[in-house]
């Protein structure tokens, strides 16, 4: 499996998402989040890991009666997660991204629980911290606070930006956004996105030659 995710993150998330549609698994409109979800270290680069999942709430102080899962039900659900391991975390509040779960503080205990990175549609903030120690965060944008940020649930599917993420999901990302792999084509993508790269650039090379038939484009362009 090692030598797989290393061999996808060779990948942009386009050509990964190209070589998805080649197996007509889904449809061509789902399978990743929109751009609601801002990669914000694209310098980092390709992130690959498997979901854990919780959702959030910043908003409103919590009650006597709360019983949300909390803080250490999320430490002890990434851990039966199969490394590298990435957090998903749905922000419940209308609207969302008012309170940040994640900074300094969870970027680093996350990164010593073999997390590599967060995908949320809240907020994150210590960004010069997290960045530096190369966690990568995918979120809805920057927040100044945590407010009263806790954890409500933990281990459920959750839809992020229009993505349905389940724990133990493989997730690709980078500066694009947040792409699901289909885990049952996973070890047939890499050749697959080689085949889609050959085409393209077939393509591409046609264009830029001196054989270029503006007469032949659409034609060249359904072949590839």
């Amino acid at each position: 499996m090692e030598d797989l995710l290393k061999a996808l993150a060779r990948y942009d998330a386009p050509t990964l998402a190209n070589a998805i549609e080649t197996f007509d698994l889904q449809p061509r409109d789902v399978g990743f989040a929109d751009s609601r979800i801002r990669c914000m270290f694209p310098e980092l680069g390709r992130m690959v890991g498997f979901a854990a999942t919780a959702t959030i709430v910043a908003r409103g102080t919590p009650g006597p009666d709360w019983r949300g899962a909390g803080n250490e039900a999320l430490y002890a659900h990434v851990r039966t997660v199969r490394a590298p391991r990435v957090v998903v975390v749905k922000d419940l509040d209308d609207p969302p991204a008012h309170g940040s779960l994640w900074g300094e503080v969870h970027a680093t205990i996350f990164g010593a629980l073999g997390c590599v990175g967060c995908v949320t549609d809240g907020a994150v903030r210590d960004l010069d911290e997290a960045r530096t120690m190369g966690f990568h965060f995918f979120a809805a944008g920057p927040s100044v606070s945590h407010a009263y940020v806790r954890v409500e649930a933990v281990g459920d599917p959750v839809d992020i930006g229009g993505l349905l993420v389940a724990p133990g999901d493989l997730l690709h990302a980078d500066q694009h956004g947040v792409l699901k792999i289909p885990l049952e084509i996973a070890a047939e993508l890499p050749a697959a996105a080689d085949r889609v790269i050959e085409s393209e650039q077939a393509l591409l090379g046609w264009v830029r030659s001196e054989d270029f038939d503006p007469d032949r484009l659409a034609e060249m362009r359904a072949r590839h």
